[in-house]
């Protein structure tokens, strides 16, 4: 009995040992100090996380970095996924979304937003000047407007020609990473697909915010919402633990309530890493007759700037910048 004892006692100690040093691992860098770091979701990521390390590298708030990073793309002429370039929806008008977070729970957003180049900082106003999280639609602009920001006509060009050389078939068949791929390249209309701008940084304190901006699947039903803006599936951020965003088909990352998911599997112990397989994968077994034709990818960043990233399908790409380098970009592991 006595033996039996001084087992459980010895496995119960290296249970807590091994638990210790999980936490430690996930509270500071090497050598004791946290590791100040940017990460986005995409080639176009780079751009993003440079504009957000010009204010982190200066002693900034994570918060004016995350939304420094996330109007890069927003003004981007050659980017249809995000911002004034935008591909539009099937009646041809330019919806965009965004949302900001901070590490303390503080949030803001914005849908279906027409005629306002910067999303990001609207959805940063809404955090700051309102009680509410976020606003849609006529009202957004309408709020956006009081605050000073102007109102443009943002459909480029080349959009209305991609858009017009849709309405030629009118076939709206999403395939994984269309954009990307042809992202600043492509012929009109030859993108069905969407991606967005998803940001998240972390400082030398751990402190922590993130971003997300989009104008949302290309030829969408107008009023079409994905997870960009929603708080807890495109994007969520806790001081306490790290934070999450995500890109894909957003209406697969609404329904698990992904980013969400993916910070709380990190408060329970798993690494970035793990928690974007564990994410994905259950979005693969629900949905399993149908997960060869859909891209969903998470990203995640803890408070000791450790990364993680996974997608369902191959092809997905995240940019990384800190001390050491500011356009390292990677591809993530893929579950099919």
């Amino acid at each position: 009995m006595t033996n039996r004892r001084r087992f459980l006692a010895a496995s119960l100690a290296a249970a807590a040992t091994t638990a210790l040093a999980r936490t430690s691992r996930a509270a500071a860098a090497p050598g004791g100090k946290r590791r100040p770091r940017v990460v986005s979701t995409w080639d176009f990521g780079v751009a993003a996380n440079q504009g957000a390390w010009q204010v982190l590298s200066r002693g900034g708030s994570v918060l004016d970095a995350v939304e420094a990073g996330a109007r890069v793309p927003e003004a981007d002429p050659n980017n249809h996924s995000v911002g004034r370039a935008g591909y539009p929806d099937r009646d041809g008008r330019l919806t965009l979304d965004a949302s900001i977070m901070d590490g303390n729970g503080d949030c803001g957003a914005v849908a279906a937003v027409e005629h306002i180049a910067h999303p990001i900082s609207v959805a940063r106003r809404v955090m700051e000047k309102t009680p509410h999280v976020l606003l849609v639609g006529d009202g957004a602009l309408q709020f956006a407007i009081e605050q000073d920001f102007p109102k443009e006509n943002l459909l480029a060009p080349e959009s209305e020609q991609a858009w017009r050389e849709w309405l030629k078939k009118s076939e709206y068949k999403p395939t994984a990473n269309s954009e990307n791929q042809t992202y600043g390249k492509g012929k009109p209309g030859d993108a069905n697909n969407h991606d967005t701008l998803g940001l998240l940084a972390v400082d030398a304190q751990g402190r922590l915010a993130g971003a997300c901006t989009t104008s949302g699947m290309a030829w969408k039903l107008h009023g079409r919402v994905g997870d960009s803006p929603i708080i807890g599936a495109g994007l969520y951020v806790d001081n306490e633990v790290g934070g999450a965003t995500s890109t894909g088909v957003g209406e697969e990352v609404i329904r698990t309530a992904g980013s969400f998911l993916v910070v709380e599997l990190m408060r329970q112990g798993r690494s970035p890493q793990q928690a974007c397989e564990e994410a994905v994968k259950r979005i693969v077994r629900k949905r399993m007759k149908s997960a060869k034709d859909l891209q969903v990818g998470f990203l995640a960043l803890n408070r000791a700037g450790e990364v993680g990233a996974f997608a369902i399908q191959k092809g997905f790409t995240y940019a990384v910048c800190d001390a050491s380098k500011q356009d390292a970009l990677f591809d993530s592991a893929s579950a099919l």
